[in-house]
């Protein structure tokens, strides 16, 4: 995947290895919730296998799927900004196998090495932007008269 808002893509290896160790390996069946919009936002996961579809809740119609996520992806950047609370929602569209993180566990390796909490920072809010960027496209495809326009 070339996508910039990857692991791989974003964090140097000597980072990339020191956050795995972090890691635990977890499964959704498809369907399965990963996040509720507007809930505690305490873990994040990188897919293994498998697609995330995030979503955001639009009052009076059903969720607007706002991108979907697949191999080395992160799904989750709340957890990074305070009052880590989730701004969107994620369900498992297929079988999904994943890297999962306890937030606080990173956060703290962030504040002891702060190398390792820049690298992290700037991958997190390249995937914000990234994610903000795709919910102003999406929304406009969905509601505005005449779509993203195309500018």
């Amino acid at each position: 995947m070339t996508s910039t808002t990857t692991r791989a893509a974003a964090l140097p290896a000597e980072h990339r290895a020191r956050l795995m160790r972090l890691a635990r390996e977890t499964s959704f069946d498809m369907g399965s919730r990963l996040f509720h919009e507007g809930r505690q936002a305490d873990r994040f996961w990188v897919v293994r296998t498998g697609t995330v579809a995030l979503d955001l809740h639009v009052p009076g119609r059903s969720a607007a799927i706002i991108e979907t996520l697949g191999h080395g992806e992160l799904v989750g950047w709340s957890w990074h900004f305070t009052p880590h609370v989730w701004q969107l929602g994620a369900e498992a569209t297929s079988p999904v196998r994943a890297y999962e993180f306890d937030a606080e566990a990173v956060r703290e390796l962030c504040r002891e090495d702060p190398e390792f909490g820049r690298a992290v920072a700037v991958w997190v809010g390249a995937v914000v932007a990234h994610r903000l960027h795709s919910a102003r496209i999406r929304l406009l495809d969905l509601y505005a008269p005449y779509g993203s326009g195309g500018r």
